[in-house]
């Protein structure tokens, strides 16, 4: 099994469907925090289910939410279909995006899960696809000295604010019986010090590059804002 695969196929990565709502609550108010006007172009990649692009949508111009798992582009498919202005796409559809089209680009909570040199392969095109100017957010870097404990600790106090603490408590149980830990356990998840990712970011040109608050509920890992140089 892949990360890919994983994603793809049924998993309890949200304890319960309050924790799944309001994480997806919180990203899409994150996310709207970045768009820089009612008319903007914007890339979500690795958006997973996204149950509040409907939100996210409806304060730029077009959306496109890119997610590598078929099963979950189904899904969004399913929930968006109505919206005229966003586009369910996969990771190679978005290479095919014209060059110099979007304003921002975000991609949350998803670098841990790719090797260095796919990350460098994605800052290229996203460069790409970029106007002069335009911004990129990569959320939620972990960094090397973040421990799944603490993971599992700020978990713990988002449910205890969300009251979904007992599914919390239950669901950490789970976890470490499931796929997800066997996965970790097996390929790892890629970490960063903020100065070398800060590095990597700067070297596919992006200026600028500096960090901002993280989106989601743990202050432990890293968002890193960089703009398209001209």
């Amino acid at each position: 099994m892949s990360w890919r695969d994983f994603w793809n196929g049924e998993h309890a990565i949200y304890v319960s469907p309050r924790h799944k709502a309001l994480h997806y609550r919180q990203i899409a108010t994150d996310l709207i925090g970045h768009i820089p006007a009612r008319d903007a172009v914007v890339l979500d990649h690795g958006c997973g289910e996204a149950l509040d692009a409907a939100r996210i949508a409806a304060a730029c111009g077009k959306l496109y939410l890119c997610e590598a798992a078929p099963s979950v582009r189904d899904k969004l498919r399913a929930m968006l279909g109505s919206k005229a202005n966003v586009a369910v796409v996969g990771p190679e559809e978005v290479e095919a995006l014209p060059d110099d089209s979007l304003d921002l680009v975000v991609a949350n909570s998803l670098i841990q899960y790719l090797s260095r040199e796919e990350l460098v392969a994605l800052l290229a095109i996203w460069r790409s696809k970029l106007k002069p100017g335009g911004e990129l957010v990569v959320a939620d870097i972990i960094p090397p000295d973040v421990s799944p404990l603490t993971d599992a600790s700020q978990l713990l106090a988002f449910a205890w604010r969300g009251g979904f603490l007992g599914a919390a408590l239950a669901g950490l149980v789970r976890t470490a019986f499931s796929d997800y830990r066997k996965l970790r356990a097996q390929y790892g998840l890629s970490t960063y010090r903020i100065d070398e990712i800060t590095g990597l970011i700067a070297a596919a040109g992006f200026e600028n590059v500096t960090p901002a608050e993280n989106f989601g509920h743990n202050p432990h890992r890293l968002t890193l804002v960089g703009r398209k140089a001209n």
